[in-house]
């Protein structure tokens, strides 16, 4: 690397390092354990996302693009500290595993609008019912050479100031793991909801192949010794008294000790009914290996939360913005995590009207009253390039929880 890429990572770790040494980060990692198992603390606030695009700071000016992902990383991280939201910051950089095998073996076209940062169409490779026996198998398998060879690069650059984290967990999570995703980029919303009705049992064969692929694929990771407690999944800070704090290269763990996660988003618009039998009933042989899970992304769950009780491990459940917030709340009550996540469009995107979000914000936490609610701040797509909007946010957010 030259000389000038590394001064640029080295700077900006040693400043990370500073962060994640600050001494509210042990205040609030007893804060996440406490809330994330069902006890009494104050709501807690999470910034997901900020408009990082439209700052000035998310520039990378490393001339060697492969250190642009963990130079974004730290950037990223130093910029989402000034929001003094009730985020963790943790002392190492992950570097993610290359893997043999990714995706279902077809190829999923997206066809992008002119637009900047625009929207896309899929070409959905799944058009006629016989394409399903051209679908692969998954497995986890990974590349050692790349994998180490990525890692070394990292380590002689920042490797004395920060832990390099290495991340073998397997390919499929996430968004390649909810089944519900790789049904819309497969198959195609509304050509999947056609399929429950006109063709259900080819439907249950494809649901059921990809459910068994995810879990294939988890179980081979856990037998190779590759899912660590960098792998944590909950779409919130990964803490909780029942499973193990998150952690660097340490790997070798059961999915009991972890955090799974699901969402269902291209199922939004399908019955609770329809959900349960050509969704949930696929994401539980995977969710079940898990110690704890978070359910649910944009989607309204309002009328869903009763199917979700099936989930045996299950904890938190998102509340989107297009959510009844007072009904999912009557329904959820006491017994998991309310992941309120307020329209982030009316809080920080076409302007900023301290009235109108102190009126969201008190309706809504008052609905959630005996609930353990946290405040998600996600999908923040504008700020209108002002870097303080969210900071304002968070401040005012703070004032309505003392309330």
């Amino acid at each position: 690397m030259t000389v000038d890429d590394r001064a640029i990572l080295r700077d900006l770790a040693r400043r990370y390092v500073e962060v994640c040494d600050d001494p509210e980060q042990p205040i609030r990692r007893h804060l996440w354990r406490r809330h994330n198992s069902l006890k009494d603390t104050r709501p807690l606030i999470y910034v997901r996302a900020f408009a990082w695009r439209e700052m000035p700071e998310s520039q990378c000016r490393c001339a060697d693009p492969f250190f642009h992902p963990y130079e974004n990383f730290l950037r990223y991280q130093l910029f989402w500290d000034t929001m003094r939201d009730d985020s963790i910051f943790e002392p190492w950089v992950t570097i993610r595993a290359v893997y043999r095998c990714q995706g279902w073996g077809l190829e999923v076209e997206r066809r992008y609008s002119d637009e900047p940062r625009g929207s896309f169409k899929v070409d959905y490779p799944i058009k006629h019912l016989e394409d399903i026996q051209r679908l692969r198998v998954p497995w986890h398998e990974i590349d050692e050479e790349q994998t180490a060879e990525n890692a070394r690069r990292v380590e002689d650059a920042i490797g004395d100031i920060i832990t390099v984290n290495v991340d073998r967990g397997p390919a499929y999570r996430m968004w390649s793991a909810d089944i519900s995703t790789d049904l819309g980029y497969l198959r195609g919303i509304e050509n999947f909801m056609v399929d429950m009705l006109d063709n259900p049992v080819w439907l249950h064969r494809l649901a059921r192949f990809l459910s068994d692929g995810v879990l294939r694929t988890h179980d081979q990771a856990e037998a190779a010794g590759d899912w660590g407690l960098c792998a944590h999944q909950n779409q919130a800070m990964p803490y909780a008294e029942e499973l193990d704090d998150p952690a660097p290269n340490a790997n070798g763990v059961k999915r009991s000790r972890l955090w799974g996660y699901m969402a269902a988003q291209e199922f939004t618009a399908v019955s609770p009914a329809m959900h349960d039998e050509f969704l949930l009933r696929y994401q539980l042989p995977i969710l079940k290996k898990f110690g704890l899970v978070a359910y649910g992304c944009c989607e309204d769950l309002t009328s869903k939360i009763g199917i979700l009780r099936q989930v045996p491990n299950l904890r938190r459940i998102a509340v989107s913005p297009f959510a009844d917030v007072a009904r999912c709340a009557e329904q959820i009550g006491p017994d998991y995590v309310l992941s309120y996540r307020p329209s982030p469009t009316d809080m920080v995107g076409y302007d900023f009207n301290p009235a109108r979000v102190r009126e969201i914000l008190r309706r809504d936490l008052a609905a959630c009253r005996g609930c353990h609610v946290d405040i998600t701040l996600k999908d923040v797509e504008t700020v209108q390039h002002d870097p303080d909007r969210v900071r304002r946010w968070v401040r005012l957010a703070r004032e309505e929880i003392e309330r």
